[in-house]
């Protein structure tokens, strides 16, 4: 029985896990393997690291430190979550093991271009391919720029990219752009041009990523997919958490989701998809766990 089995390894597990694990806690981390984070081949975004870190430092510095304090980390996928009486069962193909409360931080996926994936890879080490505006909309400043998109979305995103450089064009991932008059009428004002699709036969051409559109082949210095992404929520919304319209999950302040024990950090919870936001949501989630566990029974060394 742990006192609280994290699931996810990505920043927001692996910063419960080092606050759990200095509380003095029984944890137990699941580890699926493919955090997010780990696909940033540099992060200038995140405090504390002046000349960048790569999201696969970033984890191992991470891991590391929370291992410095006891946390035990198990690479395994979790399939189900079960709720008892004041217990949670959790399966993994391996077996079974029981927690007092869990912790879900298991992140979100991306949706990628049509393309292969060594490309796709070599084309995101090489800053062609860009999958965070927020996170590194300053190294395409004054650069020339794709969004692969429609609709509000596409046309959110492209709007954002424009505060960085004049030259943003939003290209339909599939066939016509679905843009309302309104979204029309914002890119015009903003100088966005628009290409239809659909995008396809990807390719590095020396230091650009080119890609044939309904108006030919074009390339960029960096292209963003703004293609929406799959948020990895099912185990909390089988278990009978609560979940958003697009399938993020409800919490509070503190972090607690609608199903008593279960709490929920990182980008599975709707808001800003950033590392230091999930490590603070992690932060506060830890701290409720450890409180909340003493209200059961006083916790004493």
């Amino acid at each position: 029985m742990h006192d609280c089995v994290i699931i996810g390894g990505g920043p927001a597990g692996l910063t419960a896990a080092i606050y759990l694990s200095r509380f003095h806690l029984d944890i137990a981390l699941f580890d699926s393997g493919d955090s997010r984070a780990a696909l940033i081949p540099c992060t200038h975004n995140h405090a504390g690291f002046p000349g960048g870190i790569s999201g696969k430092d970033l984890l191992a510095r991470m891991r590391q430190q929370a291992a410095a304090f006891g946390a035990r980390s198990h690479n395994a996928v979790v399939t189900a979550i079960e709720p008892g009486d004041d217990t949670f069962v959790v399966r993994t193909a391996e077996g079974t093991t029981r927690a007092r409360t869990i912790l879900l931080a298991t992140g979100v996926v991306n949706n990628r271009p049509k393309m292969p994936n060594e490309l796709h890879d070599e084309a995101l080490q090489r800053g062609l391919l860009r999958y965070c505006p927020i996170c590194d909309g300053y190294e395409v400043t004054d650069k020339r720029v794709g969004v692969i998109g429609t609709g509000a979305h596409g046309m959110r995103e492209a709007l954002f990219l424009r505060g960085y450089t004049r030259d943003v064009t939003l290209i339909a991932p599939e066939a016509e752009h679905m843009l309302d008059a309104s979204c029309a009428d914002a890119l015009d004002r903003a100088g966005i041009a628009r290409i239809d699709g659909p995008c396809g036969n990807y390719s590095m051409e020396g230091d650009q990523l080119a890609f044939d559109t309904a108006r030919g082949r074009m390339s960029f210095d960096s292209v963003y997919p703004a293609l929406g992404s799959q948020i990895r929520s099912e185990l909390a919304l089988a278990a009978g958490a609560r979940g958003t319209d697009d399938g993020c999950i409800v919490t509070d302040e503190h972090q607690r989701t609608t199903l008593p024990g279960l709490y929920a950090a990182g980008d599975v919870v709707k808001g800003l998809d950033q590392i230091s936001h999930a490590m603070g949501q992690a932060g506060v989630a830890a701290t409720t766990i450890r409180n909340e566990l003493s209200e059961r029974q006083p916790l004493r060394r």
